[in-house]
């Protein structure tokens, strides 16, 4: 018997005979000629917080990074090994991924540990606080206001994580360039995992709003009996 959770095996054998049955040409000139995806998202590991869901992407339409409290670190050319460094290298350089979106979400645990700096670590090595450290001095911020409430921090310190990441995003040569070009495009949004809702980040005030249906880049859903064309 194959060595994987029934879980999995059940839910390839769904995939098998549902999705794959009507996507598998698709599949086949993916396998042909390769990935062309025109944006990186790079999004949480939190298990509620899945971007191919929940932008409703088809197989090779998004190229998806994810790490915990989706973060970019800064540009750090130091010979040492970096996971998210290299997959934006690859998105940017020979993808050519036309736009960039850093999705954040609610009640993000990595956040939470950024706000519990006192905690004690779940190992000796401690990466999650050695990687939340990316985020200390705004986290820092965040904790000294006494006037927000745990729930309030926690959101709060969540939307400027994707600032902080957009931030960082700019600190990388080929990034930066490529923006002030207008080649490629930085975004940030933030997910709420109790109410489904989607916040988008304004580019010029770095505010969070809910997309109107009648935002230019939401596509209204087809009326009954009409096909989307």
């Amino acid at each position: 018997m194959a060595d994987l959770p029934d879980t999995l095996l059940n839910g390839y054998r769904n995939f098998m005979n549902n999705h794959f049955a009507h996507e598998t040409a698709r599949y086949r000139e993916l396998a042909d000629i390769g990935q062309t995806p025109q944006t990186l998202v790079i999004a949480c590991c939190d298990s509620r917080a899945a971007p191919e869901i929940i932008f409703d992407t088809a197989p090779g339409e998004i190229f998806v990074l994810r790490n915990v409290a989706n973060l970019m670190p800064p540009y750090t050319p130091d010979g040492e090994y970096h996971a998210a460094s290299a997959a934006l290298e690859f998105a940017v350089q020979s993808l050519k991924v036309k736009h960039i979106v850093v999705l954040g979400h609610g009640r993000c645990g990595g956040i939470k540990a950024a706000l519990s700096p006192d905690h004690a670590p779940l190992s000796p090595g401690d990466f999650i606080g050695k990687w939340m450290s990316i985020l200390a001095p705004a986290a820092e911020n965040v904790i000294a206001n006494t006037l927000m409430t745990d729930s309030e921090r926690h959101t709060a310190l969540e939307r400027i994580s994707i600032r902080y990441s957009i931030q960082n995003l700019r600190t990388f040569p080929c990034v930066d360039i490529l923006e002030k070009k207008g080649r490629i495009s930085l975004h940030g949004a933030w997910f709420d995992i109790s109410t489904g809702e989607l916040w988008v980040m304004d580019k010029e005030t770095g505010d969070f709003k809910r997309p109107d249906i009648d935002d230019p880049f939401v596509i209204p859903a087809p009326a009954a009996g009409q096909s989307a064309s």
